[in-house]
Order: C-alpha cells, then structure tokens, then sequence
C-alpha cells in the first residue's frame, strides 16, 4: 500500500474523445524521434598573417601611408591582433622600424620570416638556418615577439627531404615552431600586377581590383576549409597568408566583413596556432615539402590533386586581372 490515489473513474463515452488524443501525442513523439533536429552552423574561425614586414613601396599609398591604413582599418573591422612575420633584413633605416614598432603598438605580434627570405630549396642548411638566427637575433626581446617562423615561399625544402629534415631540427632545437598557414590565394600576385599596370600606365577600375581581391581571397578560404574538413575531419582554426602590401591596407576591413558574412570569425593568431592542427606542422611527408598546410596533409593522405586553390595558377589570376581590372579582352582559348 503506497497511499495512492485511485485513478478517477472516467464517465461513459470519454474514451472516444480521450484514446484518440493519445494516439495523437504518441505518434508526435514519435515523429519528433525520428525527425533529425535542424543542422547546426558550421564553426569558421580564421586568424590573420601578413609576410615580408616590412615592404618596399608600393602601387598607391608611401610606406608609412599603408601602415597607418593598414593598421586603422584592422581597428575598424574589429581584429585586435593579426601576426606579421618580419624581415629584419629588409629593414631599411629608422622609418621601417618604426613601421614594425607601430603595429606591435596597435596591439599585434611579430614573428621571424628570416633575415633575407631565402628559398630553402635553393640554400644550404646551415646557411639557411643562420640567416633565421641572423633575424631572431633582431626579434628577440622585443614586445611583441613569438616564437613562429614562416618559410619564405612556403618553401620547406621541395624534394629535398633531408634538407627538409635538417631544418626542422634546427627548428626544434631553436624553440622556433612552424608558422605555417592553411588559406593561400596570392594575394602578393595583385599587387605586383597592379605595381606594374601602374608603371605601363594603364588605367585601373579600381572597385573591379577590389572585387576581384575580395573574392579569391574569400574564395579561398572557403576551399581550404572544406579540403581541411576532408583530410582532418574538422575546421580548424585557420591561418590566412597575405602580406604587407597597399591592397591589403586598402581592402583589409572589407575582406573581414565579407569573410564575416560566409560565417567566418576572425581569431587571434595566438588562438589559431593553439589549434591541434599545429601538431602536425612538422610531421607531414610528402613527395614535395611546399606550399599550404592544409594542402600537404591532403597530399600525405592520398587526396587527389587539385589540392591547392585554382587562384594560385598565377596565368589564370593574370587573366582574371586583365580581363576585369584593366578591361582588356579575353584571350582566345588555345
């Protein structure tokens, strides 16, 4: 005996109104076990990194004119630290310093990009390693500072593997880890040839280069992350390569808001190099050690080329430069 009270007792005729309501309710519980709930919004989360600080002049704004935009308009767009990976040895006088000094000072970091960018497949090791050491020896100390380095050219070494091998011990035993990227679509090509249209005197649409920056460099981003979500089985927190240059000062606030629009969220560099894809930054074997992260973990798990962004084929961006920023007509297929 629980002292439970009996059930009331039902009046003639409410079972025809009440069986059918229950019927009711369990077939929508039922209905809703079965139904898959709404899919959820994909996580997109992306650092970023500028290479080569700092750099020459270049198609439209002096040296001390890009920093200033450059840094104002990551301000702008919300991005409190982006990485720049810096060349002491391009450092021309006290004016170039303090370009380096001004972005630490808006709240970003600095890494080591060697002395003189060098290729690695065109250097011997030990050279190689000593001119790291030659722009550590610069970065040291400084505020600011991380111990990252990026391969120029995103050149590992190609297929010299024990070249390869050599300097990712060298790396290891300098505290230095691999300051890799996983989003590459050269956005370094559209300056140089916008520096060149500029020198031939032509006339560039400007809003048509803005486009066109805008769009391969997303276009990228989207690419990488779903060959990253192939081979990894996830999105990483990603690394995007650009580099110190007049569009990127120019374009930057919009290549956020647009990257923020496909559901993208612009990360530190620090979040980014905590992700476990670091791990394998210095671990991956392929046939040729170059290129994107996310491309060479691809390759090393037997995806099938095409494993890098078609914008990369510098023929087809010199198209697309041609064709809708200086408006000349389309070459005749071969």
């Amino acid at each position: 005996n629980h002292n439970l009270s009996p059930l009331p007792e039902l009046k003639p005729g409410a079972m025809r109104w009440l069986l059918p309501l229950l019927l009711g309710l369990l077939a929508a519980c039922a209905h809703a076990e079965d139904t898959p709930a709404p899919p959820q919004p994909l996580e997109k989360r992306i650092a970023l990194s500028f290479d080569d600080a700092p750099r020459g002049a270049g198609a439209f704004l002096t040296k001390e004119e890009r920093t200033r935009q450059l840094i104002a308009n990551l301000a702008e767009a919300g991005v409190d630290q982006a990485v720049f990976f810096v060349n002491p040895g391009q450092i021309d006088g006290a004016d170039d310093e303090a370009r380096i000094v001004a972005y630490v000072a808006a709240g970003h970091v600095i890494a080591n990009h060697s002395a003189s960018h060098p290729h690695l497949s065109q250097t011997d090791a030990a050279a190689y390693l000593a001119d790291i050491d030659a722009a550590e020896e610069w970065l040291r100390g400084r505020k600011g500072h991380r111990a990252w380095f990026r391969y120029p050219y995103l050149d590992e070494g190609q297929q010299d593997k024990a070249r390869r091998d050599a300097v990712r011990e060298g790396l290891a035993q300098r505290g230095l880890s691999n300051g890799y990227v996983t989003v590459d679509a050269s956005d370094w090509f559209y300056e140089g040839a916008a520096k060149r249209a500029v020198a031939e005197g032509r006339e560039i649409d400007r809003q048509a280069l803005h486009d066109l920056y805008i769009e391969t460099q997303v276009d990228a981003a989207e690419y990488y992350d779903q060959l990253a979500r192939q081979t990894i089985g996830r999105s990483p927190v990603h690394v995007i390569l650009l580099h110190e240059t007049d569009l990127n000062a120019m374009f930057i606030g919009d290549l956020v808001r647009a990257l923020q629009a496909k559901g993208w969220t612009i990360v530190s560099a620090d979040e980014a190099y905590a992700d476990p894809i670091a791990d394998l930054a210095p671990v991956y074997d392929t046939p040729s050690a170059q290129g994107s992260l996310t491309e060479m973990i691809a390759w090393e798990k037997g995806l099938p080329a095409p494993r890098w962004y078609r914008g990369n084929d510098t023929r087809l961006a010199q198209q697309w430069f041609d064709t809708r920023v200086l408006h000349l007509p389309t070459p005749e297929a071969d």
